[in-house]
């Protein structure tokens, strides 16, 4: 809530000369940053990467611990460039190519992740001022995951391999935009775009020791095809200001497979789903009255998401918790509005904004059964272990508040920021249990107090305290993760005007942040204490 068009546009300025950054933190934790860039003929070119590894902690509470417990190892990298050339006096082609890799596992053993992508797109854009504007874009995105997935004992003293989970995935794309030239501006944004995605699930399950017995293949494709259209009205920084967009997309879901069969034996099932499509519309009305520093502000939308992939094909397990996906799953509609006012005098700002939003066809996780048993499309479930699925519930209503404050005090800046949400699952049918709950995983209560210099001498420093009110883990409010109060907070000392030291930490309270509790109990904390030293240089 509480943005006026709907919209955020992102533009990245190409480095121009060197940023580097070194830092080594607790655990043996490393994390270093690099940008460069430079002039290349009638262009600029520009690289980035970064690199950060530790060797972690242990994810388990301290008084829940067993023997198969251990640190949770990470590392993780990527490398980016980004090249700009002229083409004509009011023209320029971008193109983009990036890649990453991210290792971890979960703190036993069986359970290594890895994460593989590359992005690539390239864009044209004719914007000479005070005529017709244009833009095309292309690009591709590919994605590679695997995940491994433990059965560890109740004493958690033994561990043995569950389930072995290869997801790779390919994104292609592409828009054209246009923004003719009205009077001296370019209010009007008219276009067409297109998103297609293809993805599988490639499964191991059913081990016996470290073999498995059983493989599960799953997949299929979706595209989005969509005009849009927007126009906001006059400078933004006249008195009252307008905007209204909309767009209308047709969608279509590919018919969708998942077989499964053992190894050396003869198939289990070979299902096919039928493919889908639909058309879907959205758009948002938003104004704004500013006058003395005051500004009142309103909006009103309706948006709507496609299930993705894994909702609609690719099952999953959360330790010995297991969802299903469900392939018949329904679009997300949601039709919501807001309303707010800002204040701005000397130093201070002010903001609140109220909001009620009603999302219809709300995908969740529907607790269904608990294990021991076999359950389609997941499995095997351990005893004590909940069976899910992926559904559509009626709705989830949700209203709430939120308030910011900000306040210069001489050298620094101090900021306050508090949010309420009132949220209720609206549910029939197989998920009638749900109805009135709050859903899982939203906290009614969030804040954060936040000092920062304002970057005028050299030496700086910032410290944040944030609040996360209670949450419920799982759908049923079985499971409750408890409110956390942490506080980070760093200082730096600028040498020279290229070369800066900083010391830095995170969770300094080391409050024990819970981020995940299993349905036999088991909590997952966040990230403990962590401190960091590092320098920075600029040239």
């Amino acid at each position: 809530p509480g943005a006026l068009a709907g919209t955020i546009g992102l533009y990245s300025e190409m480095a121009d000369g060197i940023e580097a950054s070194f830092a080594h933190g607790s655990r043996d934790g490393w994390d270093a940053t690099l940008s460069a860039g430079a002039r290349l003929g009638a262009g600029q070119v520009a690289i980035d990467g970064r690199y950060s590894r530790g060797d972690g902690f242990v994810p388990v509470t301290a008084g829940q611990r067993g023997a198969v417990d251990r640190a949770a190892p990470y590392e993780q990298g990527g490398l980016g460039v980004r090249l700009r050339f002229d083409a004509g006096a009011d023209s320029r082609v971008e193109a983009s190519l990036r890649g990453f890799s991210d290792r971890r596992d979960r703190g036993v053993d069986f359970t290594t992740s890895r994460i593989d992508g590359v992005d690539a797109s390239l864009r044209f854009v004719h914007d000479p001022a005070g005529a017709t504007q244009w833009l095309a874009l292309a690009y591709v995105q590919q994605r590679d995951f695997d995940s491994g997935f433990a059965s560890v004992a109740a004493d958690r003293n033994s561990v043995a391999p569950a389930l072995f989970q290869r997801v790779p995935a390919t994104g292609l794309g592409g828009r054209v935009e246009l923004r003719p030239a009205i009077g001296d501006a370019n209010p009007l944004r008219v276009g067409v775009d297109w998103r297609r995605t293809v993805g599988r699930t490639e499964e191991d399950y059913f081990f016996t020791g470290l073999v498995p017995g059983r493989h599960r293949v799953a997949g299929g494709s979706s595209d989005t095809l969509g005009t849009f259209a927007e126009w906001t009205s006059g400078d933004p920084h006249e008195a009252f200001l307008w905007t209204v967009s909309g767009r209308l997309d047709r969608w279509w879901l590919a018919a969708g497979y998942r077989h499964e069969y053992n190894f050396g034996g003869p198939p289990i099932s070979d299902a096919s789903f039928a493919a889908r499509q639909g058309w879907e519309g959205s758009g948002r009305i938003g104004l704004r009255w500013t006058a003395n520093g005051f500004s009142l502000r309103a909006a009103g939308y309706r948006g709507w998401r496609l299930p993705t992939l894994n909702e609609l094909y690719r099952p999953f397990r959360v330790g010995a918790d297991a969802t299903a996906a469900n392939e018949l799953l329904k679009p997300e509609r949601l039709w919501g509005g807001e309303v707010g006012a800002d204040w701005q005098g000397g130093g201070t700002k002010l903001s609140a904004t109220l909001f009620a939003n009603r999302l219809s066809n709300a995908i969740a996780n529907v607790t269904l059964a608990t294990g021991p048993g076999n359950f389609p499309g997941v499995g095997f479930v351990a005893a004590g272990a909940t069976y899910s699925q992926r559904q559509n519930l009626d709705a989830i209503d949700s209203k709430g508040v939120e308030v910011s404050a900000e306040q210069a005090i001489g050298p620094a800046v101090l900021r306050a920021t508090w949010a309420y949400t009132d949220a209720r699952v609206d549910a029939s049918g197989a998920a009638a249990a749900l109805d009135g709950r709050r859903p899982a995983q939203i906290a009614r209560h969030g804040a954060s107090l936040w000092l920062r210099d304002n970057g005028g001498g050299p030496f700086g420093g910032f410290a944040t305290l944030r609040y996360i009110g209670a949450q419920n883990e799982d759908d049923l409010g079985l499971q409750r993760l408890g409110d956390a109060l942490t506080l980070d907070a760093g200082l730096s000392w600028r040498l020279s005007g290229a070369i800066g030291i900083e010391a830095r930490g995170e969770n300094l309270f080391d409050e024990p942040v819970p981020a995940a509790i299993s349905s036999s109990g088991i909590v997952e904390r966040a990230t403990p204490r962590t401190l960091w030293i590092g320098t920075r240089i600029n040239f």
